[in-house]
Formats: structure tokens, sequence, C-alpha cells
């Protein structure tokens, strides 16, 4: 696991130009790849390719790059782990390829150089995300892997093209535009964070899951990109297999045992010492009892508590961990530990991020970091699996809403926002206009998992789009409700929230998460399993829980879903009061010029009374106040 930055495009002098800017690049990632760096470049195409690495497989300087295929054709950089290098190594090797590393890396340039780009990553099993230069028609691919599990962002420059693992190093590429985009802080206040493509910056984007983008030359405008991969597609693909196949419980519980046993034996090679996160919830029990299964010795497991009991997981994971036989690491943070992380956020996360469980995250990577440079995570489960509280309440909502014509709904929307006479955005009211106005199932999700709700009127000079799941209606206007939900959550939540908070919190550590039910057969299983295998009897992951129990007695498991936060509530009329105070002042509002300080200081105001909890509003505006000050500096 590793970082990779460049640029394609740049009037330099001299080779030792090109060479100073990648390296400086590279640099402002050295936590992703701690253990070496590394740097190629060709000054006549005009391109720069750097490194930094974190040495998982083949831990000598053989793993070392940028790397050349055997045949010097293409170069690449390269972040992440494909999972099935050994048997591709072994189909290469019988094409007559030979190998000086056994690193995944040479394996993936050589499969590039043997069966060209798209069939290579079609095979590839993985997370990753890299840059791979053609020398021979002067071509640069941007690749990222199926479900956006490493990051991959790039950008037009003044002089051509720059590529990052993270915005820090786009920043600093020659040429870079550093003005913030007002339609990503409009966006960035309904999600809590940014969707991909958009990114802070106007002139930068992030590589979509599962797609590659080619650029031909430096001047080139609009990059080419195609998709090998979509989570629409496994979707599509899933239904249809569902109106053929018929799942019988034992035999549906049977193929994803199987499934995800391979998954996690895969995910467990490494030369270096390797552990998992432990939360004693259903998705990292099941991870956990898989790995200790194949595992000769005790895994190493991690967890962190929290002394307010409903925050707090960390005996549930205690007594997972001693039933499974797991060396198991605990440690219980206190209210300052866990404020120390806050100031280091901006910089962690690079652009406006707003899930609390941020802290958390970091807070289980740093202890896990000291022990371990692998980690397995239980993430996807509740995407996959139906998981989240929030799915069967939505679901009967829209069932009552959408028995109003939407005529209807709209003229009960618009006499509810007259009678509130102009409530704050945030405000409940707000909120039932805007979904009672909603005329489509992905429209009415949307606002129902959005924070503000009128964001052009919070953002000051704000254009952000209406809706960006409304464009999704029209391909889905024939999927049950369920289906619809979890399809949203996989383009856009777990990506850009889920995905991107531990890749950063953890990597910020120089620690490498893998996430076995993420493996993209897993995903496409899921979704051809019929909907009472995901949820029965009101039971959440009903097949997971199926799972799980050949490793985990359902004593341990069986009780209310708990979330991984943090009591941010409290702490925000108590310890953290002055710092939010500061960020929220409405003079400081008034003089940035991008939050209405009305709004936001009247939502600030009922917060400290302590008749309402605006946590959600006010963590969004904090965390977008953070990051715009300290990337001013």
């Amino acid at each position: 696991m590793c970082g990779l930055a460049g640029f394609f495009g740049f009037n330099a002098s001299s080779t030792e130009d090109l060479s100073h800017y990648a390296k400086k690049m590279a640099d402002s990632i050295y936590h992703r790849g701690p253990n070496d760096s590394g740097l190629w470049v060709d000054r006549n195409a005009q391109i720069a390719l750097s490194h930094r690495r974190l040495s998982i497989l083949d831990v000598s300087t053989a793993g070392k790059q940028p790397m050349l295929s055997s045949n010097g054709r293409y170069v690449i950089a390269y972040n992440g782990e494909v999972y099935n290098f050994s048997e591709i190594k072994q189909d290469l090797t019988n094409e007559g390829y030979t190998f000086h590393s056994h690193s995944d890396t040479e394996v993936v340039v050589n499969a590039i150089e043997a069966w060209g780009l798209l069939a290579a990553t079609e095979r590839f099993n993985g997370i990753f995300a890299f840059a791979v230069w053609d020398r021979k028609k002067d071509e640069l691919h941007l690749v990222r892997d199926r479900v956006g599990v490493k990051p991959l962002y790039y950008a037009r420059t003044s002089n051509g093209w720059a590529f990052a693992s993270e915005l820090k190093a786009l920043k600093l590429a020659p040429g870079f535009n550093a003005d913030i985009s007002r339609e990503a802080i409009g966006l960035f206040t309904r999600y809590g964070y940014i969707p991909s493509p958009w990114t802070i910056y106007l002139s930068a984007n992030k590589l979509e899951p599962g797609r590659i983008l080619t650029l031909t030359s430096p001047t080139t405008t609009t990059p080419k990109t195609s998709q090998y991969w979509s989570c629409g597609e496994a979707l599509s693909n899933g239904i249809r297999n569902r109106n053929v196949e018929q799942f019988s419980e034992q035999e549906a519980t049977a193929q994803l045992d199987n499934l995800l046993q391979d998954a996690v034996q895969q995910q467990m090679v490494s030369d270096v010492e390797l552990g998992a996160f432990l939360s004693g919830g259903i998705d990292s029990s099941l991870v956990c009892g898989l790995m200790q299964t194949v595992s000769s010795r005790p895994i190493q497991t991690f967890t962190i508590g929290f002394s307010e009991s409903e925050y707090n997981e960390a005996q549930y994971a205690a007594e997972v961990a001693a039933h499974l036989g797991t060396d198991h690491h605990e440690l219980y943070v206190s209210p300052q530990d866990a404020l120390n992380v806050i100031p280091d956020l901006p910089v962690i996360y690079d652009e406006p991020f707003a899930d609390v469980s941020q802290i958390p995250t970091f807070l289980v990577s740093k202890m896990a970091g000291k022990q371990v440079t692998v980690a397995l995570s239980g993430d996807g489960g509740d995407e996959l699996f139906y998981g989240y509280n929030r799915y069967e309440r939505i679901a009967k909502l829209w069932s009552r809403n959408h028995l109003l014509p939407d005529f209807a709904r709209t003229i009960l929307g618009e006499g509810v926002r007259i009678a509130s006479n102009g409530q704050q955005p945030g405000g409940k009211t707000s909120r039932l206009v805007e979904i009672l106005k909603a005329t489509s199932p992905a429209v009415f999700y949307e606002r129902m998992v959005s924070t503000w709700q009128l964001t052009d009127a919070l953002v000051l000079n704000s254009h952000s789009p209406k809706s960006i799941f409304k464009k999704h209606q029209e391909r889905t206007e024939d999927l049950e409700f369920f289906d619809l939900m979890m399809y949203l959550d996989q383009k856009y939540y777990l990506p850009d929230d889920i995905l991107t908070k531990v890749d950063r919190a953890s990597m910020s550590v120089g620690l490498e998460v893998r996430v076995p039910i993420l493996d993209h057969r897993v995903i496409e299983f899921a979704w051809g399993l019929p909907h009472r295998l995901k949820t029965h009897n009101q039971q959440s992951k009903y097949i997971l829980r199926s799972v799980l129990n050949k490793y985990v007695p359902k004593h341990f498991f069986e009780r209310p879903k708990q979330g991984f936060g943090v009591p941010i509530a409290t702490w925000l009329r108590g310890p953290l009061l002055d710092w939010a105070e500061s960020l929220l002042d409405k003079k400081r509002l008034e003089e940035d010029g991008i939050f209405d300080p009305i709004f936001v200081r009247k939502v600030w105001e009922e917060h400290l009374s302590g008749k309402y909890d605006r946590t959600p509003y006010l963590w969004t505006i904090l965390m977008f106040q953070a990051w715009h000050h300290q990337d001013a500096e």
C-alpha cells in the first residue's frame, strides 16, 4: 500500500525540474509510504511519475517503484494490492514471462503488457489505484479499483494534467489552481462528504470507482474515460439471476461462507504483521472469525472503548475475541484523547469531511499501526446486506408518502413551508417540506439521508445540483425501494464517506486496511440474493448472521446495532465550546462569505440551549470552517 503522484505536461527547463516537483508531491504523502521512494521522468514526453512505498509484499528493493514492464513499454506507479496476483503470475509464467521479485506490482505491470490494460484490469481482484504510462503511444492511464477503496485524484493545470493519491500532493503540482468550488460546498453541506467526481477545488476531480481515464496529450481538455465495472451493472445482473435461481437459505449461506473464506484467505497474504479491527458487531466479528479459522496462530485484534456506555462496544469485542482466541488489544479513550485528534482532521482528510466516526477510526488505526502494518476491516456489510437501521424506517415512510399524488404532496409541502415562516435549513420543518415534495424514490431517499436540506440558502452564492441521486431514477425506477437505497449507498456513501474515512485515517499512520466483504465477487453474489435473505423477521443482515453463527454463538452478537461514534453533542457544549465558538463567530462567518451567518448562529444557539441536538448540522459547518482556515494558512 503506497502513495503516488505525478504530472503530464510541464515545460520544464531540465529533467531536474521535473524530478524536483514530482519528488515534492510524493514527499507530501510520506505517511502513505514511509519505507521507500522512487521517481521516473521523461522530459521529452513531459511526464513524471513519483511514488512512496509502504512495503507489504516483497519488502526488498526488488519491489521498488515506479516499475517498468519486461519489455520496457509500460511504467507504473501503483497503490494497492491485487489479491489474486499469484494465479495471474502463473498464467504469465506459462506465457514465457520471468519475474525478479514476488511483488504484485511486477505482476500488474506485466499483465498489462501481456493482455492490454482493459483485459488485465478486469482480471485484477483487489484494492488499487495506479498510473501507467505507455511509452510506445505516449498515453497516460489512470485506473481505480471497482469499489473505490483506494483514492485517485486528477486535475487540469496551467501546463497540462496532474494526479495523486491525495489532494495535498495534487496541490503541489506545477500550475495547480486552488480556487474553491461553491458547488462542492453545497454538496458537502448536504451529505457531509463531497461525492465523486467533485472535490473541494474547481480544477480537481476524483476518479470514480471502476473507471479508467486516458490522456493522449497534455493539451487534452476532456479526458477519455471508460468503466470496466460498476455496482449498477452488478445490481442488474443480480436481479436477473434472482428470477432464474431460487436460493435456499442453507445453499446461500454455504456459498457466501465459501466466498468470504476465499476473500479473507487471499487478503491475509502479507510479508508483514497483520491484524484486524474488532468492534464486536456482526461484520467485524465475522471477518475475525474467518481469519482465526485459517490462521495457525492467534490473530491480533484491536478495539477502542469509551466511558460513555451508549458509545462503547469494547466489552462485546472482548467477549468475541476471547471466544475466538485472538491476541486482543483494547484502548479506552478519554475525551481529551479524542479532542486532541480534531485539529489534525483537516490535514488528514485534505477537504471538508464530516463523518464524526472519523475520530474513533483514526484512534483505532493509530493503536493498530503500532503493532501491525496491515489490518482487515468489516466495512461493506451494511451496504450489501441491508444493515442500516434507516433502511426499514425510510422504506416505511416512502410507502406512506407516495400514496398521495405528486401534486398533492407538492402543495402540502408548500403549505408547511409557508406555515413555518422560513425556519432555518437544518430544522425539522424544512426537512419535512423537502421530503413531502420529493416526487421519486431516489430523491426521497436522498432527502432522508441529507444533513442540510436547503443548501442554496445556507451556502452563499451556491449553485449545487438539486439532486445527484435523481439522475439514477430512470434506470432504477423498476427497482424495489430497498434495492434502490442500497444501490445509492454503494454508489456514493460507501466510497466517498465510509472508505474515504478509513483510508485517510489508516494511511495517515502508515497502516493498510483491507476489506474482504467488499471483494467484488461477494458484491455480485449479494445482489443476486432475494430480499428475504437480507432481512427476515425484522433482523437485518440475516444471511451474514447465519454465516457468523458458524464461528461465534448468537448470544455474542444478537443485540441492537450501535454506531461507531463519539459524544460530540455533549462536547460541543463543554470541552469543544471555545473551539466551536471561534469558528462560528458571526464576524468570522461574515468575513469568510461562505455561509449565511444568521442561519448558522441560530442553529448554534439552539444547540447550546440544550433544547435541541444540532450536532449533524454543526459538525458539517465546523469541519468546513476548520478545513478552510487551515487551508488558507
